[in-house]
């Protein structure tokens, strides 16, 4: 699993003129909480966050908080709703010795069979939810396609992995190659 490393400053707490403050400095009031952590509330540089939220890949976050050092996970960001500007930002800190639930990125590979016989390939998921010590989880989960024929799909409960499970509903529509007009063309001209 990649690490991203973000510097904090601790911020106060209590009042909107603070946040306010906050937020004019071009920073994103933070907290932490989580695996025996007392709840410390920082800031991020906004510019810095950026390179965590925009990457299709799941990160474990090193946080250095004035000295400070936590290993956490993104729990929850809160988005302004016309500048989708980050207001809010939830860090789980981690404990090493315990599992961790993080969402993978899916990687199809291969030439699905379905396809070269004119189907469509619909892959709707993107991540799946997965749970296994820090130093097992993937940066990707590799799902190959090349058997997959026309009309057959692969769900989150058929694939396996060592080291580490997928939590997510096992009746979740990983891909799927569905029939489309050219599929049915051929397969009449092939008879």
């Amino acid at each position: 699993m990649k690490h991203f490393e973000l510097q904090g400053k601790k911020r106060i707490t209590g009042k909107k003129a603070d946040v306010k403050s906050v937020r004019k400095e071009d920073r994103i009031p933070c907290v932490i909480y989580g695996a025996g952590v007392e709840n410390t509330a920082f800031s991020v540089d906004e510019k810095e966050f950026k390179g965590l939220t925009h990457t299709p890949y799941s990160h474990i976050v090193d946080l250095d908080v004035e000295g400070a050092k936590y290993q956490a996970v993104l729990k929850a960001v809160q988005y302004h709703p016309v500048t989708d500007r980050p207001l809010h930002v939830d860090f789980l800190a981690l404990d090493p010795s315990k599992p961790v639930t993080i969402d993978v990125p899916v990687k199809i590979t291969g030439n699905s069979i379905g396809v070269r016989q004119g189907g469509k390939l619909s892959a709707p998921t993107r991540k799946l939810k997965v749970c296994g010590m820090i130093e097992n989880l993937p940066d990707e989960l590799p799902v190959d396609i090349t058997e997959l024929g026309l009309g057959k799909q692969i769900n989150a409960g058929d694939l396996k992995y060592d080291g580490f499970q997928i939590v997510s509903p096992k009746g979740t529509l990983v891909c799927v190659v569905r029939a489309t007009r050219n599929s049915a063309a051929t397969a009449a001209a092939a008879e």
